[in-house]
């Protein structure tokens, strides 16, 4: 029996699909990204977000390619369009698996969040939340940790870059990429960081991915199907780390203890957990 309480899935790579888009999001699914969010936020014109909802929710009433995580991207509950959002989610009789929360500025947002989907099928939805503002980032901490239901945070950086009045590059960011690296592992969930928007640009969108793993995200974000490989690359473990994920928690199964020793080195909860999404990613590779 897996010994962490957090459902662990592979989220090395999300796939943006424009909410006014549906004929693209079988594609999408058929990418090879872990995840696939359709955005009725930034990829729907303001006139034009009653269409993008309408558009976008009824692709979640089909329950094909289960190894793919669906979600949707809402407007933020500060607007008229993220409360309608919500309230068709609340409302539909098979809502979108996961949602993705910008502008997120504290935990109090998602425990109301929560209590709002507190009834009917939205019970089930798990939150992605997206840190985008200096008051996001101040509070990352209390906001990872703040539900159960979130299983990862992502880094919405042009925002944030704009409110830091910095570019949006590595070193201008890095203090912030850090603080949501500190937040997710203490929460034990998932980081993906922004976009590479540079299409054609495969050797910088590689180049971040791999810094980004370092650092300690376990994924990253994409705009276009091209990048998806680069990025799973980037984020999946070499098959000796596979390797000796399957040792060690197989290992931890068998103990009661809470610490066990393998190959003369100890290992302890928080290494454990990065080794069960080490083999969720394996598990992933094996089912294709």
């Amino acid at each position: 029996m897996n010994p962490i309480d957090r459902a662990v899935r592979p989220r090395r790579s999300l796939l943006f699909v424009p909410g006014l888009r549906p004929d693209r999001f079988a594609k999408a699914l058929d990418s090879g990204a872990d995840i696939v969010c359709v955005d009725m936020e930034d990829a729907v014109a303001l006139p034009r977000k009653d269409e993008g909802r309408a558009l976008t929710l009824p692709l979640f009433q089909d329950p094909g390619h289960p190894q793919v995580e669906k979600m949707a991207r809402i407007n933020s509950l500060s607007t008229l369009h993220g409360l309608k959002d919500l309230q068709a989610i609340i409302e539909s009789e098979q809502p979108p698996p996961s949602i993705m929360l910008p502008k997120v500025k504290s935990a109090a947002e998602i425990r109301l969040i929560e209590a709002l989907l507190s009834t009917g099928p939205a019970r089930e939805i798990r939150f992605c939340v997206i840190i985008e503002t200096n008051q996001g980032l101040e509070h990352a901490l209390q906001i990872a940790q703040a539900s159960p239901r979130i299983d990862s945070m992502i880094l919405g950086a042009v925002d944030m870059s704009a409110e830091l009045r910095c570019q949006k590059a590595w070193e201008p960011l890095l203090y912030t990429r850090s603080r949501l690296v500190h937040a997710a592992a203490s929460a034990g969930i998932d980081l993906l960081d922004v976009p590479y928007l540079n299409l054609d640009d495969p050797e910088g969108l590689k180049a971040e991915a791999q810094a980004c793993q370092r650092l300690g995200f376990t994924g990253k974000a994409s705009i276009h199907p091209n990048q998806i490989p680069i990025i799973n690359a980037a984020f999946t473990p070499d098959q000796k780390t596979i390797d000796k994920a399957r040792k060690v928690c197989a290992a931890f199964e068998q103990d009661d203890t809470g610490l066990v020793v393998v190959d003369n080195e100890l290992i302890e909860l928080p290494v454990v957990r990065s080794y069960y999404r080490v083999l969720a990613i394996a598990e992933r590779l094996a089912r294709g």
